[in-house]
């Protein structure tokens, strides 16, 4: 369903990577993997379409991403490595917002069960301004409980900032997204025990250009 063809990143004057080929299909995860300064990030933004490729193409259900952006973005939930959670809205507003944004329909009830399941269910009305870099990246990854119906999750380091009990958790979502048929390309600095009967890992440090 995603197929990525010989893609290379240039940034400025440097070429991050080059030639790089995948394909994922329903229940597949992918890690990419590779040095600071790799191109990881870059690589997910060129997933997102938020980027454009040096070389090499994106496909989605067999066609360029470049032309279906609205029907691939609407199967799409990224998940940055910044926050993108909002200082002055709480907790719940940030989530249904972000929610909203990506065409994702969803009641009062769901988000606070999302919240509820990271652990923020004494926070939900608390301005986002006011919590701990780790609970404001519970705000964040809630949005993956909200995002089951969309089938393609790119995850920039999801597990930055969490506590162990966090770390159980998102694995247990990531993996139920896996077995319901969902695709997971993700960037990770630490080994987690993420259980996928189809797992690929792309290390971008053999993809570096010369």
């Amino acid at each position: 369903m995603l197929e990525v063809r010989e893609l290379a990143c240039q940034r400025g004057d440097r070429r991050l990577f080059e030639a790089v080929g995948f394909s994922l299909d329903a229940g597949g995860l992918l890690r990419v993997a590779g040095p600071n300064g790799a191109g990881k990030t870059s690589l997910l933004r060129l997933l997102c379409g938020l980027m454009t490729p040096e070389t090499g193409e994106v496909l989605w259900r067999g066609r360029n991403i470049r032309k279906q952006r609205e029907e691939y973005h609407a199967e799409l939930l990224y998940l940055g490595h910044a926050n993108a959670v909002k200082d002055e809205l709480t907790a719940i507003e940030n989530v249904r917002v972000a929610c909203a944004v990506a065409g994702v329909r969803v009641h009062e009830s769901s988000a606070l069960g999302a919240l509820e399941k990271f652990g923020l269910a004494w926070f939900v009305d608390h301005p986002a301004k006011h919590l701990s870099q780790g609970q404001r990246r519970r705000v964040a990854l809630a949005r993956l409980l909200l995002g089951r119906s969309l089938p393609l999750w790119i995850l920039d380091e999801p597990f930055t900032a969490l506590d162990q009990g966090a770390i159980t958790d998102l694995c247990s979502t990531i993996e139920s997204h896996l077995d319901h048929g969902g695709m997971v390309v993700m960037t990770t600095h630490q080994e987690v025990p993420v259980h996928a009967a189809n797992c690929q890992v792309l290390d971008l440090g053999k993809a570096a250009a010369c």
